[in-house]
């Protein structure tokens, strides 16, 4: 992944947890899912098969993208945290401008039998 490009990622990441159109973390994001906020969620390339194993399932029946980003501990800074392996957009008009940056920028995650693909 292109460094400018990871940069403009975290930054609107970072941004969005400032101004609350972003939520952090396994649980957050399932319950934002269930609600039917959640617009589509970043996964950090790094997170462990056990949060992702609580998450990826229910993403994936609500039809939400959910999208590899850079590992968990530069998704921690961009979010105020030391690593994150979730976030969740909840903001339209963020969801829109990170799926802006490139549409091969991030991958899509597929779950098959459970495992990452």
């Amino acid at each position: 992944m292109d460094s400018a490009l990871v940069r403009k990622l975290l930054g609107l990441v970072g941004l969005g947890v400032r101004g609350r159109g972003a939520i952090v973390g396994v649980q957050q994001v399932r319950d934002a899912a269930r609600r039917g906020k959640l617009h589509l969620a970043i996964a950090a390339k790094d997170a462990s098969s056990n949060s992702l194993d609580k998450v990826l399932p229910l993403l994936r029946a609500r039809g939400i993208p959910v999208f590899v980003g850079p590992d968990a501990a530069e998704l921690g800074a961009a979010a105020g945290r030391e690593t994150v392996a979730v976030i969740g957009i909840v903001d339209n008009g963020l969801a829109k401008g990170i799926r802006a940056l490139s549409p091969n920028l991030m991958p899509d995650i597929r779950v098959d039998k459970g495992e990452r693909v």
